[in-house]
Formats: C-alpha cells, sequence, structure tokens
C-alpha cells in the first residue's frame, strides 16, 4: 500500500517573521498581501473567534483597512509580505524534508508531499521526528499527515491541525475504521481539490460530508463535473489516483504584475513599471531553461473608478528568446499601442507565453540573426543579480526605486539575504 504524507507549515508567513523578531511572539499577529491589501496568514490568537480568551476574529482575505483598528484597541501587529524571507525559511523547511523521505514534491512555499511507500515502523512516531527535526533545524512548527492517497493525506493533515491539542499536530489515515469516522464529519468543502463553487454544486446533489461524495456513484460524478472529481471520490476510498511529481511539468505561461502602491498617471511611469516586469519574467523564463516568443503587455485603472480603463495587447518574436532587452523593447512598443492619457492607473502587467526549450530549439535558417553574446550577456546579468541582490545591475529604463513600487508600510528586514541587515548578536 501506498503512504503519502503532507507535511503543512503553521501560520507560515507570521512564523517565519517570529524567527527574527521574538517581539511577535504570544500577541496577534497577521501578515498582509502584495501592497498591504488583505490578510493572508494569521496566527492562532487573530483567528480565533474566542474574544473571551483574546481571540480577534480575523477571517483569511479580511481587507487590511476593516481590521486595522485593533492595533491601537486590541494591540494587533501587522507585518507586510517579506517574500524574499519566506522563500529562504521555506528552504531550509524542505532540506530537512529531503533527509526523511527518498521522494518528496514541494507543493506550495509552506507544503510538501512526501512519498514513505515502503518505510518501515511506527508511522505515528515517524510523524514527530520529522515535526521535532524541523522545529528544531528551524523554528518553524508543522502539521504532520498520513494517508494512502494525496487526498486522504491532505484530510489528515488537516485534522491533525484543526485538532491540535488532541493529536499533537500529527495524524495518521491509514485504517479504514478511522478513515470513515473523519470523513463523516468533514465538509465537502474541506477536501483538498474541492472549491467552494463545486462544493455549492455538490451539496445540491446531497453531498454534504466527504463520506457522502467517496460513496457517490462515480459514473454519474464524472458525466455531471469531470473525471478530477470521479478521481477525488476515489482518493477518500483509498484508491490512488494522484502520484507524487519529482518534478513539475514546464510552465506554459509566466506572468510579471503588480498592482501599485500609488496611481500611475504618466506614460513615464507605466514605462518604468512595464520594463521592470518584462525584466523579472526573463529572468524567471531564463531560471527554467526556455525561450519564448509572446509577450502580452495589459495595463488598468482600478474597477471602482468611475470610468474603469483596462486594456491588453499581444506582441510577438521573429524568434523564440529569453534576452531581456527583446521583451522590453517589445512590452514597450505594446504599451504605446494601449496607452492613453487621463487615467490614474492602479495595475500592469507582462505574461510571457509559447515557450520552447533552450535545449531542444532549431533555429530557422531564414530566421533573423539573433544578438551576437545574446546568452553571455545574460548569464552574467543573472550571475550578478543573484550575488548582490534583484536589480543591482538593469536596463537604464528600470528605476532602482520606483515611486510607483508595492506598497509595504510594514515591512521587516531581509535578515538572511541582505549583508546590511543581518542581526547583530552582543556577546
Amino acid at each position: 500500500m501506498a503512504v503519502f504524507c503532507l507535511v503543512d507549515c503553521d501560520c507560515f508567513y507570521v512564523s517565519a517573521e517570529r524567527l527574527f523578531d521574538p517581539t511577535l511572539i504570544g500577541v496577534p499577529v497577521v501578515a498582509l498581501s502584495n501592497s498591504d491589501g488583505c490578510v493572508v496568514s494569521r496566527c492562532p490568537i487573530a483567528k480565533s473567534k474566542d474574544t473571551a480568551n483574546g481571540g480577534l476574529g480575523i477571517k483569511m482575505g479580511a481587507p487590511f483597512f476593516e481590521i486595522k483598528h485593533l492595533m491601537k484597541s486590541h494591540g494587533l501587529r501587522v507585518v507586510s509580505s517579506n517574500y524574499a524571507l519566506y522563500q529562504e525559511v521555506s528552504n531550509r523547511v524542505m532540506r530537512v524534508l529531503e533527509t526523511f523521505a527518498p521522494r518528496i514534491e514541494v507543493y506550495s512555499i509552506d507544503e510538501s508531499w512526501l512519498d514513505l511507500t515502503g518505510v518501515q515502523g511506527d508511522l505515528d512516531k515517524l510523524g514527530r521526528e520529522i515535526q521535532a527535526a524541523v522545529k528544531k533545524q528551524t523554528g518553524i512548527g508543522v502539521g504532520v499527515g498520513f494517508g494512502p492517497t494525496k487526498t486522504l493525506a491532505k484530510a489528515a493533515n488537516f485534522s491533525a491541525k484543526k485538532w491540535r491539542k488532541e493529536t499533537g499536530g500529527v495524524v495518521v489515515l491509514m485504517d479504514a475504521e478511522r478513515r470513515d469516522k473523519l470523513l463523516k464529519w468533514m465538509p465537502v468543502d474541506e477536501i483538498w481539490g474541492i472549491g467552494r463553487k463545486l462544493s455549492k454544486s455538490l451539496e445540491c446533489m446531497g453531498i454534504n460530508k466527504a463520506i457522502d461524495l467517496a460513496k457517490y456513484d462515480r459514473k454519474s460524478l464524472r458525466k455531471v463535473f469531470n473525471v478530477n472529481v470521479e478521481k477525488t471520490s476515489m482518493e477518500l476510498e483509498g484508491v490512488s489516483c494522484y502520484a507524487l511529481e519529482d518534478s513539475p511539468e514546464p510552465k506554459q505561461t509566466i506572468a510579471s504584475t503588480r498592482s501599485f502602491g500609488e496611481r500611475v498617471t504618466t506614460l513615464q511611469g507605466l514605462r518604468e513599471a512595464v520594463a521592470t516586469y518584462a525584466s523579472r519574467a526573463c529572468a524567471k523564463l531564463r531560471s527554467e531553461g526556455q525561450l519564448a516568443s509572446c509577450l502580452q503587455v495589459f495595463i488598468q485603472t482600478s474597477r471602482f473608478d468611475d470610468k474603469p480603463y483596462s486594456r491588453a495587447v499581444i506582441c510577438g518574436l521573429p524568434v523564440p528568446s529569453n534576452d531581456t532587452r527583446e521583451f522590453v523593447a517589445l512590452a514597450l512598443e505594446g504599451l504605446q499601442k494601449i496607452y492613453v492619457p487621463g487615467y490614474r492607473y492602479a495595475k500592469a502587467g507582462i505574461v510571457l507565453s509559447q515557450f520552447v526549450s533552450g535545449d531542444g530549439y532549431q533555429p530557422d535558417l531564414f530566421a533573423p540573426e539573433p544578438r551576437r553574446n545574446s546568452e553571455t550577456l545574460m548569464k552574467v546579468l543573472d550571475g550578478i543579480n543573484a550575488r548582490y541582490g534583484r536589480g543591482s545591475i538593469r536596463l537604464a529604463v528600470e528605476p532602482p526605486i520606483p515611486q510607483w513600487g508595492m506598497k509595504r508600510d510594514y515591512l521587516s528586514d531581509s535578515y538572511v539575504t541582505d549583508w546590511n541587515q543581518l542581526k547583530r548578536v552582543k556577546c
């Protein structure tokens, strides 16, 4: 029988911040999304609805302006998303998990699947060893769930975190009796892969709990929905349909988009933003060993404006490339076609598509000759930016400190990625 293990970090963004700022321990803390828009991570105190014991009942996705008053009235601490910090802490956690399993799939920045098929011994004990190792080596708490399928391992992890005091954060869901006990309680919208809209459709068919989906006629599920819902039903019954992905499939698109920290009203401001986003997308493209031949650039105002404006244009290259200069020139050319003065723009973005592998691409004999030494130059650019920080070397149109940059009023220091912001310890 297959054995899958899902390890999920506890309120990851908040936990990562607490590693370097002990004043955040024991008080309600939330982390905010891009431009300090809404809540994306909450500590247990902040999310708890038990107001008698200090809980604030803050919902995931709550707009920041709706909870800002809690900073004064209830001592709520707020942090802006520090992605460089979170990625480095995530990398450390994943390196620890790799020591426990022959195969691992990094599912997200704070979750990983482990394939423990064939591993002998007590799984509950192993789960607590994983917990202890991650906590000792990284300082991050995790929940651990075991199951014969990925969906059941996810359900086990859900229950491990739901009843943390009773389970200690580890749940093994390998036997049918214990599995059915959880599925009879578990709401259908908590099942991995079942979203909010889909759960409403399932509830209309009388499928309210996970056990209902597990026992429902599979042919009907496929006919009404799709094969993925049928597979989810089978997984809940213990039939493994989803294998571990050792390496993710190559991306079909790469997007670089951001809402502006403050509205942009000039063409020059949009040129700077579009060029910066195109440069970041190209760096990502090169890191994945891909070439692209299609670029989409878009600009838009807020949809709440009296007269909202949104426009996009698609531009193509005659020859696939990953040269930043090619795509920045293409993006600026496209921007010129869709820019209309008189608007207060709130967002812009770049999307690259139509990829081919950089290793397997055969140049067209009649295509225009590529720029000389393009590959060497891009390697030098990426190497310098990797060593000294993103933006250390850039095109002239990219500003060093953009006025329209993402709003992050509560940003913590770059404790692990900037030499100038390392913690100092006095002995």
